[in-house]
């Protein structure tokens, strides 16, 4: 018998067995072989590539149902993360973050100017990033995070060196606080030239990854829990209606954000400015967070998402 003959005869084989749902024993009376001869045809069959089986888990047409429906609801690519209620929500968060690091290194290009907030999730993105230099990459921080006690700085500084060292990279912070007591001085700040240099450079971002905040997440959102927030923003933030924000732009439910009174004290792009930005990756984890993504969704901030099917699930719950 030939090589090719051979192969035509593991093929019929493998066709009435995974085609057909013919028994081996049938196989073997039509092709006159024993049983035995049959189960080696079809291991032969799988070694030779001429059958390929794919396994579904369950669960997997949900996800994939979940992906779609978001998808088509808000016009973005979806990346859809297959870990359930079983999870707890800091597995469920480095599940998201090891995802977005594989979609984030796909969107990368040389000479690219990408756009970076920070926070918890951004953080955990960037310890789940591979080394890859991409030349002439830069990095521009997008939103202030100098707090209230005049810290926060070091902090992100240290997330944007971690990923300009793995990128090979060079950073433009962005040393200005992350909310401004005052709108007249973030006013007068912007005219700064050391400040409008940053301006300019984040006008020049193709690419920007961020994340969502939530006021009550299970895995706490920084810029929450560390004293940039006083207790009269929180009590002007709610009676405005904002239910989490992006790049420290409050966000109400609808996806509006104009006339929210802290949003003329913040230091981030609001979503019109983000809107320019041809690519924007936006990550989110946490069964609370699943408000405020609805209303990044709404404000159309985000072209591609990466998020775990019980947020996006609460997503598609809320009334």
């Amino acid at each position: 018998m030939t090589a090719e003959s051979r192969l035509d005869a593991l093929y019929e084989a493998a066709r009435m067995y995974y085609g057909e749902q013919q028994t081996m024993e049938a196989i073997a009376a039509a092709q006159g072989v024993s049983r035995s001869t049959v189960s080696r045809m079809l291991r032969d069959a799988r070694d030779a590539g001429l059958v390929q089986i794919s396994l579904r888990p369950p669960g997997a047409h949900r996800v994939e149902e979940l992906r779609r429906r978001i998808a088509r609801q808000y016009g973005v690519r979806v990346h859809m993360v297959p870990v359930g209620s079983g999870y707890g929500e800091r597995e469920r968060l480095q599940s998201v973050a090891e995802t977005g690091a594989e979609v984030l290194d796909g969107m990368l290009e040389p000479g690219m100017t990408v756009g970076m907030a920070w926070g918890t999730t951004l953080a955990a993105l960037v310890r789940s990033l591979h080394p890859r230099p991409v030349p002439g990459l830069r990095i521009v921080q997008l939103n202030g995070a100098i707090n209230t006690e005049g810290s926060g700085l070091t902090y992100v500084s240290t997330v944007l060196a971690r990923a300009a060292t793995l990128w090979d990279a060079t950073v433009h912070h962005f040393p200005v606080p992350a909310f401004f007591d005052y709108a007249a001085t973030r006013d007068a700040m912007w005219r700064e030239r050391s400040v409008h240099r940053v301006l300019e450079a984040q006008q020049q971002c193709t690419l920007a990854v961020f994340s969502v905040g939530a006021f009550d997440a299970e895995v706490p959102s920084h810029v929450y829990t560390n004293n940039y927030l006083t207790g009269a923003d929180l009590r002007s933030l709610r009676a405005d209606g904002a239910v989490g924000d992006v790049c420290t732009v409050f966000l109400r439910a609808d996806g509006t954000f104009r006339d929210i009174g802290m949003n003329a004290r913040c230091s981030g792009p609001d979503p019109s400015q983000l809107a320019r930005i041809p690519h924007r990756l936006l990550l989110a984890a946490g069964s609370r967070k699943a408000l405020p993504l609805r209303a990044a969704l709404r404000a159309g901030v985000a072209t591609d998402v990466v998020v775990d099917e019980v947020t996006a699930a609460s997503v598609l719950a809320l009334p």
